[in-house]
């Protein structure tokens, strides 16, 4: 009813808007729509930073991490890179398969602090809003090293940044979207030379009751006599789907003038969640409850001191989640018995400290050492009955983390660099063997900025807490992941000031690792995970930058990404019904890309989002029955915005189509995904102390 109330308010203010700017265009102090931002010119400098020597590295650009409130970082991950999001659906678990590795393997940092669950070994990247988040970008393969082990296929490094505000602002975001969904943003901020200030929270909900064919169920249609005539795929809707989601990042920055920087980073989320029913299950949504629930605390303080050639810093750290999944049914008469009541709490102590000198601009070397202490209690409290006993399933367990790394960077010449990293790592009382990454770089031609590049790594990861002490299934016996990893690769940057500019990467990998955890089903009804001998993954990642003025009011720019990978299980047969071995690994797409395409005019902005993801099988055999692949799949997003400026204020409107075909997909099996669906935003950003002309 909100939704239907507010559509006609919003067709009827639009042009009063827009008459109210042109009325304050007329001066020409205040002609905002008429504003130029030209393209920063392109410098060719002929090397690379010294510190990103040999780095294979996507950064995202600020426009793509705040497009939309709406968006958490699985949606930026889908339409800004080729790696595989794989998503339960809409507002539920959403990982990443970076390089054919699986979701374990990526290992995610947010201001330095690795945020993986230390029981899963995964992140939730659906929990991560994008409006929280200044800087995001990708570790490729080898690359991962000098920020953190165990990233057999990568890593995601996130953090914040001051608010750079001076004086009092605020910003507050409106969304409202299909299925009655309600997204807010609320920013305050306070600046001045010495401190920054920011207060950031997002709150979503929605029933989440979108409609999709279900392809996995069958009516039939009968004639007058009975007789089945025909048959077709009912409209259902998504049932036990609704989600409520408050998040809260506070921040504090102080400088002190003398290189010396005081940060502080806290971030709150309360998640309550109903889990969807597959498109299998045949049972009424009111005769079960399927529910999780998380509150998380992640804070992490900081210092930093810098001096004109080194640079020491220290940080802190502590993260608390308490999770719930409770599983209930109607076991007759409205009275609603529990099969699970699953509690888990996690508390993760963390530090760091780092320094680096530089010798003029030939050599920088690099330290760092970081621990991280997890404490976990994982139970399910319905009490299981046994000869009059009371028994409860679980494990209460704690692991210290601990890495170090030494690193050296040499510049001989300004077209050539080397780099070598050593890092060291313990979990409990095992210690890996000693981790060595190599990276080269050289410049190849200063006409296009062509510098090649080559890295290689060794690596291991350690099973996770659920790996070794699930109840029931976990195997203390797992050994540790290992493999080696190459890269090699090519990019370059061409320009003129003022008109375009473009840059673009391709690079090769491969990657080789023994070991590899899985879980397989077990002969007594349950999963435990093994140890697979080889897993081979390499394949081909390319990437395209293209900005360009296409005259004083009009600009155009384009992302785009594409990425083969196969991932092979290259491990000798477990059993003589075992048809894994020389078969691409379940759950990961052979082919993946995306392109992202922003024109502009003025104040106002056409975006059109694409991704498209090849065959993924669901069986490690790989074969093509019904449930044992879920077809390939294109996604299109369309999204339209203008901005207003008055003297008190600054608008925007913002329209989306999402899935603007309205494409029959799937990410999992048995759990579709909405059709196409819309999103209206409305911003103002107040501006203080300014006076009406």
């Amino acid at each position: 009813m909100k939704r239907n109330r507010i559509a006609p308010f919003l067709v009827l203010l639009f042009p009063a808007m827009l008459a109210a700017q042109e009325k304050n265009t007329e001066s020409p102090s205040s002609d905002w729509t008429k504003r130029v931002h030209p393209i920063p010119e392109v410098t060719v400098v002929g090397r690379r930073p010294i510190k990103e020597i040999g780095v294979q590295q996507t950064k995202f650009d600020s426009v793509a991490l705040k497009e939309n409130i709406a968006l958490s970082m699985a949606d930026v991950l889908t339409f800004n890179s080729s790696i595989f999001v794989k998503s339960y659906g809409r507002a539920t678990l959403s990982t990443v398969a970076f390089r054919g590795t699986s979701p374990s393997h990526t290992q995610v940092t947010w201001n330095g602090m690795r945020i993986n669950n230390p029981m899963l070994g995964m992140t939730d990247f659906s929990m991560i809003p994008a409006y929280f988040i200044d800087d995001a970008s990708l570790l490729h393969g080898t690359s991962s090293i000098g920020e953190t082990g165990g990233g057999l296929g990568g890593a995601v490094k996130l953090a914040t940044a001051p608010a750079e505000a001076h004086g009092f602002g605020l910003q507050y975001i409106q969304g409202i979207g299909s299925f009655k969904t309600f997204d807010e943003f609320l920013r305050l901020t306070y600046g001045n030379a010495r401190w920054q200030l920011s207060t950031r929270a997002v709150y979503s909900s929605s029933p989440n009751d979108y409609k999709y064919r279900n392809r996995d169920k069958k009516e039939n249609v009968y004639d007058e006599d009975m007789n089945i005539v025909g048959q077709y795929y009912p409209t259902e809707r998504n049932r036990s789907g609704a989600y409520k989601d408050l998040h809260l990042l506070q921040e504090v920055y102080y400088n002190t003038g003398r290189g010396d920087r005081f940060g502080l980073n806290a971030w709150y989320i309360h998640s309550n969640r109903e889990l969807p029913m597959l498109s299998t299950d045949y049972a009424s949504d009111l005769s079960f409850e399927n529910r999780q629930r998380e509150q998380t605390f992640r804070g992490v303080a900081s210092w930093d001191h810098l001096r004109s050639n080194w640079k020491a810093a220290a940080k802190a750290g502590y993260i608390h989640t308490w999770m719930a999944y409770d599983y209930k049914r109607d076991v007759g008469n409205g009275t609603m018995a529990s099969m699970t009541r699953s509690r888990s709490r996690i508390d993760t102590f963390y530090g760091q400290a780092e320094g680096e000198y530089s010798i003029g601009s030939r050599w920088l070397f690099t330290a760092t050492l970081s621990a991280h202490q997890h404490l976990v209690r994982s139970e399910d409290k319905n009490i299981i009955k046994q000869d009059g006993n009371r028994a409860i399933v679980g494990y209460d367990k704690g692991r210290i983390e601990l890495s170090g790394s030494l690193s050296a960077k040499w510049r001989p010449v300004d077209r050539f660099g080397l780099s070598l990293v050593l890092r060291e790592e313990m979990y409990g009382t095992e210690w890996a063997p000693l981790i060595p990454a190599f990276f080269m770089d050289g410049v190849l031609s200063e006409r296009g900025n062509i510098v090649a590049k080559a890295s290689v790594s060794r690596n291991f990861r350690f099973p996770t807490l659920n790996d070794l002490y699930f109840l029931p299934g976990g195997n203390p016996d797992l050994r540790k992941e290992k493999g080696w990893t190459y890269d090699a690769g090519i990019s370059f940057a061409v320009g003129q000031a003022g008109k375009y500019k473009l840059h673009g990467t391709a690079s090769w990998f491969d990657s080789h690792v023994d070991d590899w955890i899985i879980w397989l089903p077990t002969t007594k009804g349950f999963f435990s995970p093994r140890n697979l001998k080889k897993v081979h993954a390499y394949g081909v990642e390319l990437q395209a930058d293209l900005d360009m003025a296409l005259s004083a009011a009009w600009r155009l720019a384009l992302n785009g990404t594409y990425s083969w990978t196969p991932s092979i299980n290259e491990g000798e047969p477990m059993t003589p019904a075992d048809r894994s071995a020389g078969r691409q690994l379940p759950y990961v797409p052979e082919h993946s890309a995306s392109l992202t395409g922003r024109l502009s005019w003025r104040t106002w902005s056409l975006l059109y989002k694409w991704c498209w993801y090849s065959r993924r099988h669901t069986m490690s055999s790989n074969d093509l029955t019904l449930t044992g692949s879920l077809p390939p799949y294109f996604m299109n997003n369309l999204t339209l915005e203008k901005g207003f400026s008055f003297s008190w204020a600054d608008l925007s409107l913002k329209g989306a189509i999402n899935n603007l075909f309205d494409e029959e997909y799937l990410s999992v099996l048995a759990r579709p995904m909405p059709g196409i669906n819309f999103e209206i935003f409305i911003g103002i950003t107040p501006k203080w102390g300014k006076k009406k002309p």
